[in-house]
């Protein structure tokens, strides 16, 4: 009879424990919730933000725009239970939302600007390719995923070496590309993996939030990588035109869908929008998986 209590009051040990340690990460879910909801206030509707509109800064919008797609990653992180991660990326969304701020500032020097905003793109670039790297070795280092590591270490060190010569608007540009190919290729990585497909979606309007999220990124991309290869005229180059127009009409269509409230035709639509900004991006010289 002894050991029988014995045995009954150590389960109930067990079982108050992880009582407990449900309810402590229900409540740390609930702060970063609280933590997500506050950075995105910071971002879109703060004195921060205001200060960012009315000076017409082109960086401080960067940093600006920078913070909204680490916010949005934070809220993917979030979805999947990894609080950890989104705590981490919501300080990252945060310091480049306020680093926005203060190249927004008019009595800042336009080279300081430049010099601080390349180096706060260069940590962030850097971190999604370590993480690209991980995610590259944990899939069994395909030869795509391990040639957009190659090309994207190259274009880090491109940077760095254009910023080392004072040319930081070209430097931005070219870390600006490092970092767009590292998130496509995470984001190709992870599309069809059991962990993406375990994101466990509240609703199909979320899913189609994460759809649109992958769509801009894409639609970044193009334009920071082909920045520089537009003709004399302005014109997109003809092997991307016809691909970049399909993925805009698209897009629209997907748009239309999701205000009639159908938004598992309309995650399909952008789904296909992608696939061609894909097919423009390689067009256009780049291969990226997808």
């Amino acid at each position: 009879m002894t050991r029988i209590l014995r045995f009954v009051g150590v389960v109930a040990g067990l079982v108050a424990g992880l009582a407990a340690a449900t309810a402590c990460h229900a409540q740390d879910r609930d702060q970063v919730e609280r933590r997500l909801q506050s950075v995105a206030t910071l971002i879109e509707s703060s004195s921060a933000a205001r200060q960012i509109d009315a000076s017409g800064e082109a960086t401080a919008r960067s940093k600006r725009d920078s913070a909204r797609l680490i916010h949005r990653e934070a809220g993917a992180s979030l979805r999947a239970g990894d609080t950890a991660s989104a705590s981490r990326l919501l300080d990252q969304a945060t310091r480049e939302m306020m680093d926005g701020a203060r190249l927004a500032r008019p009595e800042q020097v336009t080279g300081e600007k430049s010099r601080r905003d390349f180096e706060a793109r260069l940590d962030s670039a850097r971190a999604l390719l370590s993480a690209q790297q991980r995610i590259t070795q944990e899939k069994g280092a395909s030869p795509e995923a391990t040639a957009a590591t190659r090309r994207i270490e190259s274009e880090i060190g491109q940077a760095q070496q254009l910023a080392g010569a004072g040319q930081f608007e070209e430097a931005r540009r070219m870390v600006d590309r490092a970092y767009l190919t590292a998130r496509v290729s995470i984001e190709t990585m992870r599309r069809g993996d059991t962990l993406v497909r375990s994101l466990n979606f509240a609703s199909p309007r979320e899913e189609y939030d994460y759809e649109l999220d992958r769509n801009d990124t894409h639609r970044m991309l193009i334009n920071v990588l082909l920045a520089d290869r537009k003709d004399a005229a302005g014109a997109m180059p003809p092997a991307m035109q016809g691909f970049v127009d399909k993925a805009g009409q698209l897009r629209g269509e997907a748009e239309a869908q999701a205000r009639r409230g159908e938004h598992g035709p309309a995650i399909r639509t952008l789904e296909d929008s992608t696939r061609e900004l894909v097919r423009a991006i390689r067009a256009g010289g780049l291969y990226i998986p997808g």
